[in-house]
């Protein structure tokens, strides 16, 4: 015999619109059942009417929940649309974004530094495989400004074109540590969409969407 129980029970199983349906067939037969038992009941021996509308209270729950479910996968798919089409719009744009990896390219590496204060720097340049390829020590003023290499190493040899990463340890006149912000810039030429943000390319180089600072054609 099909019991209250047995019908909560089965309405909790299943995907998103399998359930949906489950829920909705399950509550005719739940409201079924309760009718019929509130017909058939003893009057010696009520039933107890908690247990039916703890019930009701679950089937209203499970069902709001199968909603919400699906409610929520539209609008993470909408969602993945907007961010998609709003990559796409990045291709060809010269683009400003937070980080510290950029191209040497044709003799030339271009970054963007901010400082708070005036003081001095060790700037250090990084190959690909992280070996230090060049270090120098550069008066900083406070504010943005650039750094440009000229892809000469250390060792008064050039450097072959490829990524490298600047690091920078600042003091303030005082002596005390700064911390300094970098920036790359480039021209985007594709969007990789495979992951949850979108990621531009500038050559070999991967940018996150939400680093982005600035944009231009």
């Amino acid at each position: 015999m099909t019991t209250v129980s047995n019908i909560s029970s089965a309405s909790t199983t299943g995907t998103s619109s399998t359930s949906a349906a489950r829920i909705a067939d399950n509550f005719d037969q739940f409201l079924q059942l309760l009718t019929t038992q509130l017909k058939n009941q003893s009057p010696l021996d009520p039933l107890d009417t908690n247990q039916f509308t703890q019930q009701l209270v679950q089937f209203a729950g499970v069902e709001q929940q199968i909603k919400t479910n699906d409610n929520l996968a539209s609008l993470l798919t909408a969602n993945k649309t907007a961010n998609l089409n709003n990559a796409l719009g990045f291709v060809g744009a010269n683009v400003t974004a937070d980080g510290t990896t950029t191209s040497l390219q044709n003799g030339k590496a271009t970054w963007q530094i901010n400082a708070p204060k005036t003081g001095t720097a060790t700037i250090t340049i990084k190959d690909k495989s992280g070996n230090e390829v060049y270090a120098a020590q550069k008066v900083i003023t406070a504010g943005d400004q650039s750094f440009v290499w000229d892809g000469r190493t250390t060792s008064g040899t050039n450097a072959p074109a490829g990524e490298y990463t600047i690091v920078v340890a600042a003091r303030d006149a005082a002596g005390q540590a700064m911390s300094i912000k970098s920036e790359i810039s480039g021209t985007v030429d594709n969007v990789d969409v495979t992951s949850e943000v979108p990621v531009l390319k500038i050559g070999d180089i991967s940018v996150p969407m939400t680093s982005v600072k600035s944009i231009r054609r």
